[in-house]
């Protein structure tokens, strides 16, 4: 026997998921010989790549993680005590291997199917009680992308909400921090608000221009200023007040709501989440009521389901950009919901007094290492404070000496351009660390530092006695019940239970692209050398993540065709945004700031108009052909009228019906010919990796969805990342940053970090390096072969909306629901009964109303795709008995779905189906049902009751008993 050698550990193989005997048989029910044909048939050869990627060689799982541990080794975690809203925390291990090293949390999709999200949803509303708790504000979101980007909503939400008439100034305290104040900026400019800095102590706010005023509690040199008279002056002048505050010191500190602020925004990083060189990490918003319709982001609300149970869904505008497109006053699609449950889940293991004593044991340690620094003759300024010192030094050469004496104990303190020194304490700090602080002063000073006690003494507060919080917070008992190990435990699992995830079954979602999040690839990202690095540390100390950002930075412009990319952007949205501001940008420098007109095809995912306006753009919507294509004659149309102020196009490719448009080249064409310039939306990158790109369609900028194209986890809702590459010439206008300079760019920022989120960079890193660009041309290929052998298997029970000139669709395709209105049924039907066959809907409604947009991806094995289309068959089977009259109109099986455990245990089963039919529909979910654990939400009854936060008290005991007596009740 001849024996051959050949690589076993291939990581392609893992990825894409059918393999050769599998390929071959979706092709003939395809009806072509290859996947050279396929490809061929689908995407026009004006378009495709003349020469390969040239990437790396791929690397094995094995080889990958070896290599990246060297480079990982690279970065120098010191302790940073540079504040700053980023401070260390430590991640309880019962959170991190049940959270977020597990793949039933991370690879959920957002909560759009609330009955089969109901773990995730709770764990929200928890996140959402910590917020509104901490803060004293009754309405909180379920999290936005950072602490910046939280500021500039609250900003943006004011000014929309405000009655004096023409004001447009926005007053920022000089002690906000300082990446938000530069994000404000860019924020500001483009739609005519004006911002104005300065003290908050001396500010007149009785200028009728202003419209709303920004503080920080505390400040972001450590002082807490108590804003009470600044909040009475802006309220006798109609002037909204938002403060930004740390979560941790609010334990100690009176609210910012029993202050009287109208927002308050933070960060809630220091809730267990590694600070990751930046991100990614939950912002958090709260507000009055008055504002619960108009708060951006998501907000998970109370409603019941069809049985009267209680059960959560997104509430009120949690897709408004998608609904009010360019009126919409928000372009946030994405939220950082893992983060988010992950600073609620800290907050529920370790509860109210867990919390008020990390508080306070990093109080004292702040008030200790001050009564050392005093004894060494060193100048404290900060008259109250929480956890940060104030320090003033003698000489810039003091300074100097004292930064050099710091790094070479390994120790980051934050220094001042006036020879000041900040030195923020956190929950991890111990009194050897207090020790070794002051043995680096001692030795710059040339003293001794005296010998600390081994025990700190009781003290009071250091702020004035109106600040010390009397309030209660966390009082809900899921703060109170889940302290030890085996409890928190058991309530993660729990809520892990309720959820389905890819896990479970395939998550077709047309345009969101739910592909394999490798555990090779997901492993680095727990590493402390990745985790443990301050944002703004010196740059020295981080080697490893500049390797990590030039490699995939090379490898982005190599794959997208462009001469920069920028990584800053940390969504999709925040990547569109910052595009729109390079377009913008370049106009502006050749002197054409009347060049602001930006075409937008009505198919358009409604975050671009919505971004174009956020960008001070004026939309104009250009009409799309009955085939789903850009109305040519129209946008030609539409480029001749405003060609003097023609600014961008912007333009989804494929488009977002599922297809290679033919003529995308003479698009593009057009556009510069009129003098703009063209931005493509990176929602379908997936299918062009290898094949195509954006610079070879004409593209001038384009942002990229790695959580979508380059396999970061969804994360349940987030965290997600958007990059932008562009041409040479749009280069200078890409974000930059105000603390950290970003390869020299003087723009404003778009996220908090200069890297965005930084630390779950490592998994596209890690992607691209196993794939190879072979790899990855064969997962666009494969994407296509699993997209077209669905259309195929389903073409002849469900039209299929649009298809190419050769009957071909992209990597996606829209099935046609809606001539079955005739017979009663809805698509959301189709999308509920889904759950009783263990799968998550496809896309529902969008890019067409009535419709299902389905994407398989590469990572999707034939055995899962038939499985698929089997339960799409059958339900079109049941939707027939329905039509034919043999099934009710409206008591059927379909308008019942989901069907829960306690709906088929009843005693007397009264519907027209059997049991059997309603939850095991096929042989295969026999093996292994997933139960919806509510039946179908009524989201408009909680729109009309809006609860946002924990049952209260008062109501929990009742809705126990409402819960025990419905499972035992009669059928409905």
């Amino acid at each position: 026997m001849s024996l051959k050698f050949s690589p076993v550990d291939v990581f392609e193989a893992r990825h894409n998921a059918p393999g050769a005997d599998a390929q071959a048989a979706m092709l003939r029910t395809i009806g072509v010989d290859s996947i050279e044909q396929l490809i061929a048939e689908t995407v026009p050869p004006a378009i495709r790549l003349k020469k390969p990627l040239d990437l790396p060689a791929a690397l094995s799982e094995r080889a990958f993680l070896a290599k990246f541990k060297q480079i990982a080794g690279q970065n120098q975690v010191f302790k940073s005590y540079i504040g700053l809203g980023y401070n260390d925390t430590t991640m309880p291990p019962v959170i991190q291997r049940n959270i977020l090293e597990n793949p039933g949390w991370y690879t959920a999709y957002t909560p759009y199917q609330a009955e089969i999200a109901q773990g995730r949803l709770e764990a929200l509303i928890n996140y959402q009680t910590v917020v509104i708790d901490l803060t004293g504000l009754e309405i909180a979101n379920a999290s936005l992308l950072d602490e910046g980007t939280a500021a500039a909503e609250a900003m943006h939400m004011l000014h929309s909400q405000t009655k004096k008439k023409g004001a447009n100034q926005y007053f920022v305290s000089e002690q906000v921090l300082p990446q938000t104040i530069d994000l404000l900026r860019t924020r500001a400019t483009p739609v005519g608000i004006e911002l104005v800095v300065g003290d908050h102590r001396q500010i007149d706010l009785s200028n009728e221009g202003f419209f709303g005023a920004m503080v920080q509690y505390p400040a972001a040199d450590g002082e807490v200023f108590d804003y009470k008279d600044f909040i009475a002056q802006a309220q006798k002048n109609n002037v909204f007040v938002v403060m930004a505050a740390d979560l941790l010191a609010l334990t100690l500190l009176t609210s910012p709501g029993e202050l009287g602020a109208d927002v308050c925004v933070g960060n809630s990083q220091r809730f267990g989440v590694p600070m990751g060189y930046g991100g990614p990490h939950a912002g958090f918003f709260s507000c009055r009521e008055q504002f619960k319709r108009v708060i951006p982001g998501r907000l998970i609300g109370q409603s019941i389901d069809a049985a009267g149970n209680k059960a959560y869904r997104m509430a009120l505008q949690t897709r408004e950009q998608h609904i009010r497109r360019e009126k919409a006053t928000s372009n946030i699609c994405t939220a950082q919901v893992l983060l988010s449950v992950l600073a609620g889940m800290f907050t529920v293991y370790h509860g109210p007094q867990r919390l008020k004593q990390f508080a306070t044991n990093t109080h004292l340690l702040a008030q200790t290492l001050e009564a050392g620094l005093k004894k060494l003759g060193v100048e404290q300024t900060n008259t109250s404070y929480f956890d940060t010192l104030n320090l003033r030094l003698e000489s810039a050469e003091m300074q100097q000496a004292l930064q050099k004496e710091a790094e070479a104990a390994g120790i980051n303190f934050r220094y001042f351009e006036d020879v000041r020194v900040g030195i923020s304490l956190n929950q991890n700090t111990e009194l050897h660390d207090v020790a070794d602080i002051l043995d680096v002063f001692a030795k710059v000073l040339g003293k001794e530092a005296d010998q600390l006690a081994e025990e700190i003494e009781a003290a009071e507060l250091h702020v004035p006695s109106t600040l010390v919080r009397t309030s209660e917070y966390l009082t809900h008992p899921v703060f109170n019940s889940h302290h030890a190990e085996h409890e928190i435990l058991r309530y993660m699992k729990q809520l892990e239970n309720k959820d389905l995830s890819l896990a479970h079954s395939m998550i077709a979602l047309g345009s969101c692209t739910m592909k394999l999040n490798a555990t090779a690839e997901m492993i680095p990202v727990t590493w402390p050398e990745i985790g443990g690095l301050h944002p703004f540390a010196p740059r020295e100390q981080a080697k490893g993540y500049e390797q990590i950002f030039s490699d995939l930075q090379a490898w982005l412009c190599e794959v997208t065709g462009f001469d920069a990319v920028s990584l800053q952007p940390n969504s999709g949205a925040q990547g569109e945004y910052a595009g729109l501001l390079a377009i913008k940008g370049y106009h502006e420098a050749r002197g054409d700031h009347h060049r602001n007109v930006a075409l937008i095809p009505s198919s358009a995912h409604g975050t671009n108009p919505a971004s174009a306006v956020m960008a001070g753009m004026q939309v104009v919507v250009v009409k799309s052909t009955e085939d789903g294509n850009i109305d040519v004659a129209d946008l030609k149309a539409q480029a001749d009228k405003h060609a003097a102020n023609l600014s961008c196009l912007m333009v989804t490719y494929p488009s977002t019906h599922g297809v290679y448009e033919e003529t995308i080249i003479d698009i593009c064409n057009m556009i510069h010919e009129h003098g703009g310039r063209v931005y493509m939306d990176g929602a379908n990158m997936n299918a062009q990796v290898g094949l195509t790109s954006p610079a070879t369609i004409g593209a001038d900028v384009c942002h990229l969805n790695l959580h979508k194209t380059f396999c970061i986890p969804h994360g349940g809702g987030g965290p997600g990342v958007g990059p932008i590459g562009v041409v040479a010439d749009l280069a200078p206008y890409l974000p930059g940053h105000a603390v950290v300079p970003v390869e020299g760019r003087t723009n404003g920022s778009v996220s908090a970090a200069p890297w965005g989120s930084a630390s779950i960079l490592p998994i596209s890193y890690a992607y691209i390096s196993m794939m190879g660009g072979d790899g990855l041309q064969r997962a666009t290929e494969i994407a296509i072969l699993n997209a077209n052998y669905i259309k195929a298997r389903l073409e002849e029970h469900y039209p299929v909306l649009y298809t190419g000139k050769h009957g071909r669709c992209a990597h996606e395709m829209i099935l046609d629901c809606r001539h079955f209105k005739k017979a009663g049924i809805e698509v959301e039907d189709i999308a509920k009964r889904l759950m009783d066959y263990n799968f998550h809907a496809p896309t529902v409604s969008f890019p067409v109303a009535g419709t299902l947009m389905i994407e398989p991806t590469e990572s999707e094995s034939k055995a899962e795709l038939d499985r698929f289309c089997d339960a799409m068959i059958s339900i079109r089977k049941e939707i027939a008995e329905v039509e034919s009259g043999k099934a009710d109109a409206k008591d059927n099986v379909l308008k019942h779905a989901p069907h829960t455990a306690a709906t088929v245990l009843v005693h007397d089963w009264t519907r027209p189906y059997s049991r059997e039919q309603a939850v095991y529909p096929m042989d295969y979910v026999r093996a292994n049902k997933f139960w919806p654990t509510v039946s179908r939400i009524d989201s408009a009854y909680g729109d009309r009751n809006l609860i946002c936060s924990c049952t209260p008290m008062e109501e929990y005991a009742d809705q126990q008993e409402e819960l025990v007596q419905a499972d035992k009740g009669p059928s409905y």
